[in-house]
């Protein structure tokens, strides 16, 4: 029995300290105080970790595939913040170019999509999103060359809860 007690208290205590590992959020964040450390202790690990051209490390959190959030956090070769931006925005989703704007730059542009989809009219990327008032998606297929053959904004007006539920 005092076994099943140690055992119990133990994965209380793990699951504890996991829950508290993580609870800040990317926007908690000083850009030129907080460090790398700062941001896994805080935040906990990134969904992707990649380089931009000056060998800045960037760190997506992204939410999906239900959150409606994807965070980038630029992490300088000093080790410390430079800055966060929200990527889910209609800004970053305005600055798509039909016919232009590659698969790579789409990832740059929105992180990783929520969602992919293989049709026969070709491959879709999803971000869930908040757009305007309401959760929607912003979405974009791609030709075969891998380029954006279409972009929409699909929104759902009758969503109202947080977490972008089923409607009514």
């Amino acid at each position: 029995m005092t076994t099943l007690i140690r055992f119990t208290c133990l994965t209380a205590a793990v699951l504890i300290a996991l829950s508290l590992s993580g609870c800040g959020t990317p926007g908690s964040l000083v850009p030129q105080q907080s460090t790398a450390s700062n941001a896994r202790d805080r935040v906990g690990l990134p969904t992707d970790i990649r380089f931009d051209a000056n060998g800045d490390e960037l760190w997506e959190y992204a939410t999906g595939p239900a959150g409606m959030q994807t965070d980038l956090v630029h992490i300088g070769r000093d080790g410390k913040v430079k800055k966060v931006t929200q990527l889910l925005t209609p800004e970053r989703f305005d600055r798509i170019v039909v016919g232009k704007t590659t698969k790579q730059q789409m990832r740059d542009l929105l992180g990783r999509p929520s969602d992919l989809r293989y049709l026969p009219s070709g491959l879709i990327w999803e971000w869930r999103a908040r757009i305007g008032p309401e959760f929607g998606h912003y979405a974009v297929r791609f030709d075969d060359g891998n380029v954006v053959r279409e972009k929409m904004v699909l929104t759902d007006p009758h969503s109202d809860d947080d977490r972008g539920g089923s409607g009514k």
